[in-house]
């Protein structure tokens, strides 16, 4: 009896709002590893992170080389991208500590006074946190094993993960889904590469995130202010 009031409870508590829908369950993405987003109906995904160029410091002619490459570009594309572009608030915290400790080791008193007034003039804007931020751009390359069967395009992620939890795992399915992740992971890198020399072309540096900047990407746009919060730690 007391095994199975054991059991009923587990049961229970399994059934819980909180334990059902937390942040975790409700993230398409499965795991993380090898600078790769593992989904969880099987799709991968790399990010790259790419620096922005100011047009207002090209000449005419170079604007309109800038544009028609990125025209060509956008029509050589095969598989569709998702392109991220993200307003992050300078954190001036560490600036701050670097002007402060250079400024104690000032001994000329004008020119110390002078550091004081542009450390209080940092702290003032650092202090009400909305008037400095800074843009960062992404592109999200996926792709996926079965994108040329109609049959599985058509599916709906909610059936490939059903389908996924119904397959019973051995030995050779381990293997042949490792094998798959390899072959498909050397397909997105093919795709990322091509990417970032076709943008190179156009003075547009892109490189691909690594797990770790995957990981603190993800943290930060879930959990902006506990990130921020460590950060400063």
């Amino acid at each position: 009896m007391a095994l199975f009031n054991l059991w009923e409870q587990t049961q229970i508590q399994k059934t819980k709002p909180e334990n059902m829908f937390n942040t975790e369950t409700m993230l398409p993405i499965s795991e993380i590893k090898s600078e790769t987003l593992i989904l969880k109906d099987w799709g991968l995904r790399s990010i790259l992170k790419v620096e922005w160029i100011n047009l207002d410091l090209k000449n005419s002619d170079e604007i309109w080389i800038v544009l028609e490459q990125y025209k060509r570009f956008l029509n050589w594309l095969w598989f569709p991208i998702q392109i991220i572009v993200r307003n992050n608030y300078l954190d001036l915290s560490k600036y701050l500590n670097y002007v402060e400790k250079n400024i104690s080791q000032i001994n000329n008193p004008i020119l110390k006074e002078s550091g004081n007034s542009y450390l209080a003039f940092l702290q003032n804007i650092d202090s009400k946190q909305w008037l400095i931020y800074e843009k960062s751009f992404y592109i999200v390359v996926p792709y996926y094993e079965w994108e040329k069967d109609e049959s599985s395009i058509k599916k709906s992620w909610i059936t490939k993960i059903l389908d996924t939890l119904n397959a019973k795992d051995d030995v050779e399915k381990i293997v042949q889904r490792y094998r798959s992740f390899q072959k498909n992971k050397n397909m997105l890198d093919t795709r990322c590469n091509l990417i970032i020399d076709w943008l190179w072309g156009i003075w547009i540096k892109a490189e691909k995130l690594d797990t770790p900047e995957i990981i603190s990407l993800l943290f930060n746009y879930y959990n902006p202010l506990l990130h921020n919060a460590q950060s400063k730690m």
